[in-house]
């Protein structure tokens, strides 16, 4: 027996909660890690956003798939799917936050680490993270005395807002979940804290290069920003191009010359990121979501990188209405974010030129990787 993270959103707990509970379904981007799990196996439940754990499931058949919809009649993207057995399946206010001293000082990838610290939460970026037999022993005992023994763990006014969830229905009947964020007061910041912020992102504008460089692509960088990225990034090759080899229309080439990186191989674009550079990530945003209503067609995995601590702000900003609507797809479908820490941990790599771009599978992180 193994156990395994399974990640639901505040709106697919309480779809879950109100069904049979006796499908979990997941992308169908893990489908070679399901192939792995078998029955017997436990899945141990953590809600995203709340940041809570909340139950366990015992996995009764192997994976199959099935994308007809389980709880509504449009389309379903949960099409990787286990017969499961609810073990242990509480309400949200007596599941139990992940940063309480219970939980946080007592499995491995938590004990030991501040609790402002976001270098934990690669196990739960995506559903299906093997955990430790002893960290899921852990938290299955400690789940089920919440059973035996409840404890309350109310649920403040942010956590309240967390759960107005939205859907909407896109061209092709799927439904999509997207959030509308609240109104955010821009700081005040002086003109050293302006420059630092700055300093900051061309540094990582220089990483993504020099990451691109070892793994053998072609890098662009704007030439607005050329001149200071070369004074961090030094090419050990002939990796900068001096023009994109590519063949678009005149507004399609001005948006895909002004994206702060891209990798490209061939005639092709691998990746292009997106660094914040300011306390507002729209630009950034806006840019994707420019090329991907300019070129539909065009198949880029696109990234918004920014410091662990924009995270959901950066994917609320991706999950909004008018992204849903993009002939290519929702943007949250497309378009992912990355932290700052995640790609200084990627480039101490020592094996990079070994490596291709799906390493960035490890980091990214999904607007919606809640799964059913």
């Amino acid at each position: 027996m193994a156990y395994y993270i399974n990640l639901f959103s505040p709106d697919t707990y309480q779809k879950f909660s109100d069904s049979d509970k006796s499908i979990s379904g997941v992308s169908d981007k893990l489908k070679d890690v399901a192939s792995t799990i078998k029955p017997g196996d436990k899945l141990i439940c953590y809600v995203t956003k709340l940041s809570r754990w909340v139950g366990v499931l015992e996995v009764t058949s192997n994976y199959f798939i099935n994308d007809s919809p389980i709880f509504t009649q449009t389309a379903d993207p949960y099409v990787v799917r286990f017969n499961v057995k609810p073990i242990i399946w509480l309400p949200l206010e007596n599941a139990i936050p992940v940063h309480e001293d219970i939980i946080w000082n007592n499995i491995s990838f938590t004990k030991g680490i501040e609790k402002k610290s976001t270098k934990w939460t690669y196990m739960v970026k995506r559903s299906l993270c093997k955990l430790n037999d002893g960290d899921g022993q852990f938290l299955e005992s400690v789940l089920l005395n919440q059973i035996e023994k409840p404890t309350l763990y109310p649920l403040g006014e942010a956590e309240q807002k967390k759960l107005k969830t939205l859907t909407v229905k896109t061209q092709n009947s799927k439904q999509v979940t997207v959030s509308i964020p609240e109104n955010e007061d821009v700081p005040t910041i002086t003109v050293n804290q302006q420059q630092s912020t700055q300093r900051d992102s061309i540094k990582i504008q220089a990483l993504l290069a020099e990451i691109g460089e070892r793994m053998n692509f072609k890098i662009w960088v704007p030439r607005s920003d050329r001149q200071r990225v070369l004074e961090v990034w030094h090419p050990k090759t002939q990796c900068l191009l001096e023009q994109l080899p590519l063949n678009y229309d005149d507004a399609t080439l001005k948006t895909i010359e002004n994206i702060d990186v891209l990798w490209i191989k061939g005639r092709s674009i691998v990746r292009a990121f997106e660094v914040e550079h300011t306390t507002s990530i729209y630009s950034g945003i806006l840019r994707m979501a420019d090329l991907m209503a300019l070129q539909p067609n065009l198949n880029i995995r696109a990234h918004i990188v920014a410091p662990a601590e924009r995270k959901e702000k950066v994917l609320q900003e991706i999950s909004r209405p008018v992204f849903a609507f993009l002939e290519k797809g929702p943007l949250s479908e497309s378009c992912t974010f990355i932290s700052y820490e995640s790609i200084q941990e990627l480039s101490n790599e020592k094996s990079l030129e070994y490596m291709n771009d799906n390493v960035l599978e490890k980091f990214e992180e999904y607007a919606e990787e809640a799964d059913i």
